[in-house]
């Protein structure tokens, strides 16, 4: 009897490593969000992704891209133009989005955005990516994020003529988002790998990011699998000029 339990002991362990490395590897996740309910869908890369395959990505049955732009002040992504430019060859509707630093002037890093993402018709808004992850150890006050924060949207919305969606994790979005009505009226890209978002408060979202490990024909590696909540007419209707 004690020989049994040790050999389905060494199976259960060796069966649990097997489930992490499956997870790890991004062949089983947590959750996989209905494509009856969530049609629209989409993926977000950066310059991580490397060379990409475009004409295999767009056998992919994808409606949109979020491609990172920049980053703080001075950081461009290698590869933003390269993307930016491709990802329209292949007919996905793109946005652009900005790593937000917790530690440099909004209008600084606002300006280094709008110097370097295009304005043109028939994209998404502009996102902010508001996270704790990569960001400076920088914990400023709700009150002295959020006048950086409306000082870098001032100068979007003013440029781009379109309202920024935020992209933020449940952590940040608690932190310094969560009851203020100036910044509530912002939509919302969430992050949440291990289960179906509601709500963020009262909040709903927009946008979902259900995946950050996902496989995607012609892009080597992993890529940020998403979500639009509504249907595609939507979609065009209320995202899209």
């Amino acid at each position: 009897m004690h020989k049994v339990l040790i050999i389905l002991l060494i199976i259960l362990f060796l069966l649990v490593l097997i489930l992490i490395e499956l997870i790890n590897n991004g062949y089983i996740w947590f959750v996989y969000p209905s494509r009856r309910k969530y049609p629209v869908r989409g993926i977000d890369i950066s310059h991580h992704q490397g060379k990409i395959d475009w004409n295999k990505v767009k056998n992919k049955n994808l409606n949109f891209i979020f491609i990172k732009a920049t980053e703080g002040h001075d950081f461009i992504d290698e590869d933003f133009i390269n993307n930016w430019d491709n990802s329209k060859k292949i007919g996905l509707i793109r946005g652009a989005y900005h790593f937000y630093s917790l530690r440099i002037p909004g209008k600084d890093q606002a300006l280094n955005f709008i110097k370097n993402v295009p304005k043109e018709e028939n994209t998404l808004p502009p996102v902010i990516d508001l996270e704790f992850g990569g960001n400076s150890k920088a914990r400023p006050t709700r009150k002295e994020f959020k006048k950086e924060l409306l000082n870098y949207i001032y100068e979007v919305e003013s440029f781009y003529n379109k309202n920024p969606i935020f992209y933020t994790t449940n952590t940040f979005f608690k932190e310094y988002i969560k009851d203020d009505e100036d910044l509530l009226k912002y939509d919302i890209w969430i992050r949440n790998i291990y289960y179906e978002p509601r709500k963020i408060g009262e909040k709903r979202w927009l946008f979902w990011q259900y995946n950050s490990r996902g496989h995607i024909a012609g892009i080597k590696g992993f890529v940020d699998l998403n979500v639009f909540v509504y249907d595609e007419e939507y979609f065009k209707k209320y995202m899209v000029d």
